[in-house]
């Protein structure tokens, strides 16, 4: 009896509110520089801009980005920020793919056990250096390698073959490229290493199954590796898509003249920096217009996120989870009808 006490003791106290203790400056701090200034810069999205910023304006910002409005000015940013809109997917994209295929395919090819590849952690070292380098170096680097400046490497050795410097700058197809080219390189390796940890945690039994029943790589791949990956590629088209949606760092500072932003890299994350730290804009900052385009980019990478996870849910687990839902709903009707002596 008193054992039984005792233990019914021990199992009454509570140990959580010691782990809520420690996880609470991080909560603090979350709240303090990410909650805090979303919902300033929600609340700042329906005022005016400038010397009017204290003017209450309602959805005007928003109706100004998204249709235009009756004056030069309110249709020109309205342009801009549908085409930054457009340069962002774009961007994104061009990289998002090329770095999801390299990554996984080398992810497999270092994971596979019949394959005994020498120095295999130096290389895996060597491509995830890119991700910790800085944007800022990385940008310098290329600038130096590849861009309007007749002392870029590539255009050196142009002119050494007598031919023209290219403005690759100026070329749509050009920048859009390099600018993804480095997005991809820079992140591949990250990409890598988390294909890699969802491989590993594979079970190795199924490959042995797979091996011992004479199914080929490729089959091994399709039916095994990626099926069973699939939670860790959710994972990293959501984290890329949000980092994608907010790219800024390469497509501003990829360019030679000061200030000379191109049209077709500039994406939302830097027309929102524009408003404010731009041109005429530094004296005369657009505070509502930027914090309208940032709502509306949060909002777009919250739905595309939300959407992306559903599409990719498991639906057997969706399914079981509805009928235990339902399967605990009747056990309590049952429970209730037993306790009203059989009378609902």
């Amino acid at each position: 009896m008193m054992a039984s006490t005792a233990q019914s003791r021990i199992k009454s106290i509570s140990y959580a509110k010691y782990g809520y203790m420690f996880i609470a400056p991080f909560f603090i701090v979350y709240a303090f520089f990410q909650i805090w200034p979303l919902i300033n810069t929600f609340i700042l999205s329906f005022y005016g801009n400038g010397d009017a910023a204290s003017e209450f304006v309602g959805l005007e910002n928003y109706q100004t980005l998204l249709f235009g409005g009756d004056n030069r000015r309110s249709r020109a940013l309205n342009d801009t920020f549908i085409q930054s809109f457009i340069n962002t997917v774009i961007l994104w994209v061009g990289n998002f793919i090329p770095q999801i295929f390299l990554s996984l395919l080398l992810a497999v090819w270092f994971t596979d056990s019949k394959l005994h590849i020498p120095g295999k952690g130096f290389f895996k070292v060597v491509m995830y250096l890119p991700n910790i380098i800085t944007a800022v170096s990385v940008a310098a680097l290329f600038m130096r390698f590849i861009s309007n400046s007749q002392t870029s490497a590539v255009n050196i050795i142009l002119a050494q073959m007598g031919n023209e410097p290219i403005k690759f700058e100026n070329d749509p197809t050009w920048s859009r490229g390099i600018v993804m080219f480095i997005q991809t390189w820079m992140w591949f390796g990250n990409t890598m290493i988390m294909m890699m940890s969802g491989i590993l945690g594979i079970n190795p039994s199924l490959f042995e199954a797979a091996n011992i029943d004479g199914a080929s790589s490729g089959q091994t791949l399709r039916k095994i590796t990626l099926p069973l990956l699939k939670p860790m590629v959710v994972y990293t088209l959501i984290t890329s898509m949000i980092g994608g949606l907010q790219m800024f760092d390469i497509p501003f500072l990829y360019h030679t003249a000061a200030g000379d932003i191109k049209d077709h890299l500039r994406t939302v994350a830097v027309f929102i920096y524009e408003q404010f730290r731009a041109g005429n804009n530094v004296h005369n900052p657009q505070y509502g217009v930027a914090g309208a385009a940032s709502i509306m980019l949060f909002i777009v990478t919250a739905i595309l996120g939300i959407f992306v996870f559903r599409m990719n849910r498991d639906q057997d687990e969706v399914r079981k989870k509805k009928e235990r839902k339902e399967l605990v709903k009747e056990y309590k009707r049952q429970q209730k009808l037993a306790k009203n002596g059989g009378l609902d």
